[in-house]
C-alpha cells in the first residue's frame, strides 16, 4: 500500500518517499520523493491521463501553476524529486550528485508503477489514466527523461507499452553550452578527471543571475525553498559532468523515444553571471541554438517551439511569454488526446506555425 503524507506545498499536495537503498555512488542510504496533486473535487475535469514531471539541476518541484494547468486539461499530476534533490536531500548526501544518468531509471520506473496503482483507485476519473502518461521535464531533467524513455522503448512493448504517450521538454539540456573547447578539449578533461576524482568541483556555485531573476526576495515573482534551489545553484562536480556529457553523446547519436515530443525553448540566449534586466526575457543558462540543433535526435515526431521572451524555464517566464508557452502546451495535449481517441479538437494536426522534425 502506498503511503501518502502532507507535502510542503500545502493543501492538495501529498508526497510519498521511494526508498532506494544504498547509493551506488557510495554516499549512504538514498530516497526519491513522488509528489501528487489532488485538487478539490469537481474543481477540474475528471482525469483521463497523467503527467509525470521531472525537474532540472539545482531544482525541485514547486510550480503549483504548472500542476493547475495540466489538471485543467484532464491530467492527474505527479512530480518526482530525484535522489539527492529537493525533498530527497538528506544529511551527508551531495545534492544532485550522480555518476550515471541511467541510475535515475530506478526511481522513474517506480514512479511509473505507483502512478498506475494510484490511478486504479481513482474514483473521480478513468481508472486507466495511469496507462497514458506524458513525461514533462525541464533542463537536466529534459536530458534524463528522453534517455530513460529511449531505454523503455527498447523493452518489449516499447515506450507506449509502458504507458508513455508523449514528452514535453522545457529547455532540455542537449549539449554543453559555452565555447567550442568545452565540447572538445574540455570534455576530454571532464572524462579523465571525472573518472578518478568524481567529487572534485569543476565549477563553483557563484552565478546568481538566473536565481535573482526568479525569486521573490530579489527581482522575481516566484517563491520557493532556497535550501533546495539556491540563487547560485549547487557546485558542478566532475563525476556528475562526466555523466552529463555521456548523456549528451548518447542523445546526439540519435534516440528512438517511440512517442511524440514537444520541445519548448526561449528564442534567445543571453549569458550573464549576475542579474541584468535583459535576462528576464531570455535563456541565460543554456544556448538555445544547441537545443534547436539537437532536438531532432529524439526520434518520432518532434515539435520545436521557440517562445519569444521566455526564460530558461519557460513556465517561469514573465506573464506574456508564459501564456504563450501554456497555449503551445494546451494545443499539444489536445492533439495527443485526439490521437488517443480521448477528446475532440478542431484540428488533429500539429500546428503548421511550429517546426516539425520527423
Amino acid at each position: 500500500m502506498t503511503t501518502w503524507r502532507a507535502d510542503v506545498l500545502g493543501d492538495y499536495y501529498q508526497q510519498h518517499t521511494i526508498e532506494l537503498g544504498s547509493d551506488p555512488d557510495g554516499e549512504g542510504e538514498i530516497v526519491a520523493t513522488l509528489v501528487r496533486y489532488v485538487p478539490p473535487e469537481n474543481a477540474v475535469p475528471a482525469p483521463h491521463s497523467t503527467v509525470l514531471y521531472v525537474h532540472g539541476y539545482s531544482d525541485y518541484f514547486f510550480q503549483r501553476h504548472l500542476a493547475d494547468r495540466f489538471a485543467a486539461q484532464g491530467y492527474r499530476f505527479y512530480a518526482l524529486d530525484l535522489r539527492k534533490c529537493g525533498r530527497s536531500q538528506r544529511p551527508g548526501l551531495t545534492p544532485h550528485f550522480v555518476t550515471d544518468l541511467a541510475l535515475y531509471d530506478e526511481e522513474l520506473n517506480e514512479a511509473l508503477r505507483l502512478i498506475r496503482i494510484d490511478a486504479q483507485g481513482d474514483n473521480a476519473g478513468k481508472g486507466d489514466a495511469g496507462t497514458r502518461v506524458i513525461v514533462a521535464a525541464h533542463s537536466t531533467g529534459g536530458l534524463i527523461a528522453p534517455l530513460w524513455v529511449d531505454r523503455l522503448n527498447r523493452e518489449p512493448g516499447g515506450a507506449k507499452g509502458a504507458g508513455i504517450r508523449g514528452l514535453v521538454l522545457n529547455s532540455p539540456w542537449l549539449d554543453m553550452q559555452g565555447s567550442w573547447w568545452l565540447r572538445s578539449i574540455g570534455t576530454a578533461a571532464i572524462e579523465a578527471v571525472g573518472r578518478v576524482q568524481p567529487m572534485r568541483i569543476a565549477q563553483d556555485a557563484k552565478f546568481d543571475g538566473y536565481g535573482t531573476s526568479l525569486h521573490t526576495d530579489r527581482k522575481g515573482e516566484w517563491e520557493y525553498n532556497l535550501d533546495w534551489k539556491p540563487h547560485g545553484g549547487y557546485p558542478a562536480r566532475f563525476g556528475w559532468l562526466r555523466a552529463i556529457r555521456r548523456g549528451h553523446f548518447s542523445l546526439q547519436r540519435g534516440l528512438d523515444v517511440g512517442v511524440p515530443a514537444l520541445i519548448l525553448r526561449s528564442s534567445k540566449t543571453w549569458f550573464s553571471p549576475h542579474y541584468v534586466a535583459e535576462i528576464d526575457s531570455v535563456d541565460c543558462v543554456l544556448d538555445v541554438r544547441q537545443i534547436a540543433r539537437w532536438a531532432g535526435c529524439m526520434g518520432n515526431r518532434t515539435v520545436i517551439v521557440p517562445v519569444p521572451g521566455a526564460r530558461h524555464d519557460v513556465f517561469l517566464s514573465q506573464k506574456g511569454a508564459r501564456e504563450t508557452a501554456f497555449r503551445e502546451l494546451d494545443e499539444f495535449l489536445s492533439w495527443i488526446s485526439a490521437t488517443d481517441g480521448l477528446a475532440s479538437t478542431d484540428s488533429a494536426a500539429i500546428p503548421t506555425s511550429t517546426a516539425v522534425v520527423s
